[in-house]
């Protein structure tokens, strides 16, 4: 197994000089330091990283998406992903947040059409404030696309929304809260907008809390969402726009970067336990090697999708017609299901290698969390729902790539 370097090329941002290089890599590895520390306490007690995330913040890295000139690290798609896949090895809670925390802050350094929004965007990087989504609504089978809820005219400049969210990962400890809603009380459920919300403008009613079998310190809980805003909180841009351009794609490639992360990790267990029998017995291979053989061809393979695949996105970054189309949303909704489904698989089957040292919560070698947080990515936004939704473009497709 090969231990994932943070260092790489990332064409929007010049990260071949080795002087960024050298500081990208500093900077993912003392939120590694961090989120290594406390993983065990998050995972058992189901709470928030908070010592993470401030560590993230302390290194400039809330607000790595937005431009230098706003403050920010001006890293592009690539970087961001190779910090998941770092942080990713160490506390899947913490790599899920940032991940969640940059598909928000990305859609701000594009998409931002307001003087607020521009000015908010600088905020965001310069203080380094934690952004949720709210996406999900009740009634709407997890369809993104679709709102029942809507954006409505409480004067002096104002608007405001009532929402019914099933889930809204670490929502009570976000500075502020990125929300989908129809347009207006006329439009139609796809007629959606993106506005931002702060935590000050917000109130938030838990409706179930969080107590899950992994990827405990999300902090997933759902609310009842009551909110207010300045009109000019409201993306001009549709929302149709920024989901394919920026916030499906976005959340894919980090994602699966984050899960890449996970099966690293589980590799690299494997591994240091096969290395460890083969000592007892030098010039026999135990017959599990051929297993930890047989996962390289697994981690190799997810390493180049992943790869591979936000490669694809920051080489369409700048093109919204690729972004827009078909094949691309085919292209991003393959990842996420092959993602889940090799990190499952992975940590499984790494699992068994590592025999019941592995299995046991407290062993030095132990993968009972990793394999817990591996079953997440299947059921967070269904693997099924988007297969359906990929087999509906699928039949209309011209097939071109």
């Amino acid at each position: 197994m090969t231990e994932n370097s943070v260092l790489t090329k990332a064409p929007r941002t010049g990260a071949e000089y080795p002087e960024r290089l050298a500081e990208t890599t500093a900077r993912a590895e003392a939120v590694a330091k961090v989120a290594r520390e406390f993983a065990d306490a998050v995972d058992g007690e189901s709470r928030f990283p908070q010592e993470t995330i401030e560590e993230a913040r302390a290194q400039g890295l809330l607000g790595a998406p937005m431009t230098a000139a706003d403050g920010g690290l001006d890293y592009g798609i690539t970087e961001l992903c190779r910090l998941l896949e770092r942080v990713g090895r160490e506390c899947t809670s913490s790599a899920m947040i940032l991940a969640m925390h940059y598909s928000q802050a990305l859609c701000l350094t594009r998409h931002a059409d307001t003087d607020y929004l521009r000015e908010f965007t600088r905020r965001v990087a310069q203080d380094g404030l934690l952004l949720a989504s709210a996406t999900t609504e009740v009634n709407i089978g997890g369809n993104t696309r679709s709102s029942t809820c809507a954006v409505r005219p409480v004067g002096n400049g104002r608007v405001g929304l009532h929402k019914t969210c099933p889930v809204i990962s670490y929502g009570a400890y976000a500075d502020a809260i990125l929300v989908t809603a129809r347009r207006d009380e006329d439009a139609a459920s796809s007629d959606q907008v993106l506005l931002v919300v702060e935590a000050e403008d917000l109130q938030l009613e838990r409706q179930r809390g969080w107590d899950a079998l992994g990827m405990r310190g999300t902090c997933s809980e759902s609310f009842e969402l009551e909110a207010t805003a300045g009109e000019d909180a409201v993306f001009g841009v549709l929302f149709e726009t920024i989901s394919a351009q920026t916030m499906l794609p976005g959340a894919h490639c980090l994602w699966a970067s984050a899960w890449l992360g996970m099966a690293t990790q589980a590799g690299l267990t494997a591994r240091s336990v096969v290395q460890k029998a083969a000592r007892k017995t030098p010039g026999t291979p135990p017959p599990s090697a051929l297993r930890l053989a047989e996962l390289e061809v697994q981690l190799q393979a997810m390493t180049d999708v992943v790869r591979s695949s936000v490669a694809r996105y920051e080489a369409a970054y700048e093109d919204p017609e690729t972004c827009e189309s078909m094949q691309f949303a085919i292209a991003m909704n393959t990842l996420k299901v092959s993602g889940a489904e090799a990190v499952r698989k992975i940590v499984g089957d790494a699992l068994v290698i590592v025999g019941i040292s592995g299995f046991a919560n407290h062993s030095p070698v132990s993968l009972a969390r990793l394999y817990r947080d591996s079953i997440g990515p299947s059921v967070m936004v269904n693997n099924d729902r988007i297969l359906l939704h990929t087999a509906t473009m699928q039949l209309v497709s011209r097939g071109q790539r």
